[in-house]
């Protein structure tokens, strides 16, 4: 879910893993629509920061095949109840695959990587995906970094602070930064960034 050394948050997911996993959330079906629309048949698909795993399920559900991580051990159980299979532990900075998947798939989870971080982040993930995959994000806008009333970490970047994360911009094919209001965990209105990235072929 989020950066080895930001204790915090690790602590605050590990404490409400079973109350954040149950939560009544539904899919991203929209993002979801428009992110598999984008894939083949079958895609290979990499879930960062999975939660509860909602979004897996309902790729699992459209036929696609689905590795779901998460950073959170603790929620990567709860994922596994749901999924009933393996959910894997993995920091982001701890990815090291090389083209092995059509698309990845990070929902509301980049928001905790640290700025300076970010970019190296984005250099793994694009490294990670086959010529051609497709990378979806979402991130809290904002200016300055900060936690929430939770304590929790988030980068919250502006549209131009999320772009210049995935310079350098010759080497996706396209990369497109929309922005609505939505709601989080902990129930404040919040402005979204969701930023859509094709890796050249």
């Amino acid at each position: 879910m989020t950066h080895d050394k930001d204790a915090q948050t690790l602590d605050f997911y590990a404490a409400e893993a079973q109350a954040y996993a149950g939560r009544p959330r539904e899919a991203e079906h929209r993002r979801i629509d428009r992110f598999a629309g984008r894939l083949p048949a079958g895609a290979r698909i990499l879930e960062l920061g999975c939660g509860g795993g909602q979004d897996s399920a309902e790729m699992l559900a459209r036929g696609f095949d689905v590795v779901p991580t998460d950073g959170s051990p603790e929620l990567a159980a709860q994922a596994e109840k749901r999924l009933g299979r393996p959910v894997r532990v993995l920091l982001f900075e701890d990815l090291a695959e090389t083209a092995a998947y059509d698309g990845v798939w990070a929902h509301a989870c980049l928001l905790h990587a640290p700025r300076p971080a970010l970019p190296g982040i984005i250099d793994r993930i694009h490294t990670a995906l086959k010529p051609g995959g497709v990378f979806y994000a979402s991130f809290k806008a904002g200016e300055a970094e900060g936690r929430d009333g939770f304590g929790r970490y988030f980068n919250y970047l502006s549209r131009d602070e999320l772009a210049a994360a995935y310079a350098p911009p010759s080497r996706w094919a396209s990369l497109a930064i929309d922005e609505d209001t939505g709601g989080g965990y902990d129930g404040m209105p919040t402005r979204w960034l969701h930023a859509l990235a094709v890796k050249q072929a």
